[in-house]
């Protein structure tokens, strides 16, 4: 049998590792990829920007579990993708970008020489984003190299990787070279019984999960030990859903509310899982080291970057919960830390109703409306914060909020992503970040995804006029001059319709779309004060 070509084994490759949909824009340089997946049950879908490649591939990471993959072109295809591979990798998505670079026959070490789309290192733009980079230099080469990237994405923690291709080795037929196997460390013991004297020390313990312990599963691990130990349960931006809403030890959110932070204070341990105590969530760290801290993580250098622990348990965080609990002793008050969250949950939502009556509103009727297993998508914008601090999310992979990295632009081309991988799909995004993406609408269209938009528009970038408003500024730059949503999408064919606020015609009209098959956008006229999780309303910067 004659050998197959550099893009057939890509094919085969992707193929023998359950790859069921990928993302990309074609280009002069890597139509073969196309035309060898065609003949394949891989589904690849035709963005109309890298950067949206990135993002879809993000979003069915985060929805599904499962590796994303992104097919572009080279150098400003690639290039166009950083954005969202920061956000891939600051967010642990698994993620694997196959990049097409200059024909090995004309690249000249060292010099550049103005090949089409020739950079200096096309790798090397990728190092500081991703895990690991790799670049094949034989057509027999690829399906080993693709191998090793998505062994080392989907690994904990997982993360984006970079695969390069020079363009000829696609056409060119080659024997596929035997796969290398990298060695995967086995797991150290743990002090099991160190961490069960810190447990029994703790007369006031706190469990804090981050996205670490949502993307091993270890949701009912952290509730059993919850459960046992009396401890309420804080979970991160990352970590939404980990547990069910009416679990007894659920705390409520965000931690960035004097009602939640309190939990933090008044605790003698916390139980950190998956977590590396980012900025974001200890509002830069102004939340104090805790009189004692155990840690779970795969990595102990990531556990301790920010709190000093005093004790880690290294390894996966559903393993070693369950080992940890495993025969420690149900302590007695779970009934009054389940009353003491409810009355905290009561006050929030008294808060919330209080200071922004229309999140409130909004809050209420995402509850309410979204069918179950709906995932929820959010941008960079005044509601998505809203949503992302203050949602309940019912279920782990439920909400892909982009507080990894925070980028602009995340939300509506990651909802094609989670929409394409895990079904209907709410994306709430603003006036200012849908246009990062709109021209995707396209592909919305031509693909047919469940996805409803909602494009919340207060006439430019929000927050960013809440914070020049704040500091008695002119207000620069955050105006906006906005198309007609409804025309734009229309345009292409998708349903549309525009509300007011988020009252009674939001929710009549929300419910409606989440309803149908197909596509749809709804604009709402709203202008939101930011919430407490936002970095200028932090309450512990204003304490003494």
């Amino acid at each position: 049998m004659e050998p197959r070509t550099g893009a057939e084994h890509l094919a085969d490759a992707l193929t023998e590792l359950n790859v069921d949909m990928a993302f990309g824009l074609p280009g002069v340089h890597n139509l073969p990829v196309w035309e060898a997946l065609a003949a394949t049950d891989v589904r690849l879908v035709g963005v109309r920007h890298e950067q949206t490649a990135g993002y879809a591939a993000d979003g069915y990471a985060r929805a599904t579990g499962r590796l994303g993959v992104a097919v572009v072109t080279t150098g400003p295809g690639a290039a166009n993708t950083l954005a969202a591979v920061g956000e891939a990798q600051a967010s642990g998505s698994p993620l694997v970008v196959i990049a097409t670079d200059v024909p090995s026959t004309l690249r000249r070490p060292g010099v550049v020489r103005g090949v089409l789309h020739e950079t200096s290192d096309q790798a090397a733009m990728f190092a500081p984003l991703t895990k690991g980079q790799f670049t094949v230099e034989t057509a027999g080469d690829i399906a080993p190299a693709l191998y090793r990237a998505a062994r080392l994405a989907l690994a904990p923690q997982s993360g984006p990787v970079y695969v390069g291709i020079p363009t000829d080795l696609l056409r060119q037929r080659a024997e596929r070279a035997a796969s290398v196997s990298d060695p995967v460390p086995a797991p150290g013991p743990v002090d099991l019984d160190g961490a069960r004297r810190m447990i029994d020390a703790a007369a006031r313990p706190l469990v804090w999960a981050g996205g670490g312990a949502l993307r091993s599963g270890a949701g009912p691990a952290i509730g059993e030990l919850a459960e046992k130990l009396a401890a309420p349960v804080l979970t991160t931006f990352a970590a939404r859903g980990l547990l069910p809403l009416d679990h007894p030890c659920l705390a409520p959110n965000p931690v960035h509310a004097p009602e939640v932070g309190r939990l933090w204070d008044q605790a003698d341990l916390v139980i950190g899982i998956g977590t590396d105590f980012d900025g974001l969530m200890t509002q830069n760290w102004l939340m104090p080291q805790p009189p004692a801290l155990l840690t779970v993580n795969i990595d102990p250098v990531d556990a301790a970057k920010n709190y000093r622990p005093d004790l880690t348990l290294t390894g996966d965080a559903t393993e070693v919960v369950t080992a940890l609990a495993d025969g420690l002793p149900a302590r007695p008050g779970l009934g009054d830390v389940t009353a003491e969250l409810r009355g905290i949950a009561a006050r929030l939502r008294q808060r919330v109703r209080t200071e922004e009556p229309q999140a409130a509103d909004l809050l209420s009727t995402l509850e309410e409306v979204l069918p179950t297993g709906t995932m929820l998508v959010t941008d960079m914008c005044v509601a998505g914060y809203w949503v992302g601090g203050f949602h309940r999310v019912p279920a782990p992979r439920q909400l892909a909020y982009p507080m990894g990295w925070g980028t602009l632009g995340f939300g509506f081309p990651a909802a094609l992503g989670a929409a394409a991988g895990a079904g209907r799909t709410v994306c709430l995004t603003g006036d200012g970040g849908f246009l990062y993406g709109c021209g995707d609408l396209a592909t919305l269209a031509q693909e047919r995804l469940p996805v409803t938009v909602v494009v919340v528009d207060d006439g430019g970038y929000g927050m960013l006029r809440f914070d020049q408003d704040r500091e008695g500024l002119p207000r620069r730059g955050v105006d906006l001059v906005t198309p007609d949503f409804l025309g734009l999408a229309r345009s292409f064919g998708i349903r549309a319709d525009h509300v007011k606020g988020f009252g009674r015609a939001f929710r009549r009209q929300l419910g409606q779309f989440v309803r149908e098959e197909e596509p749809n956008l709804l604009v709402v006229d709203a202008t939101l004060r930011p919430p407490l999780n936002t970095s200028p309303r932090w309450y512990r910067r204003e304490q003494p």
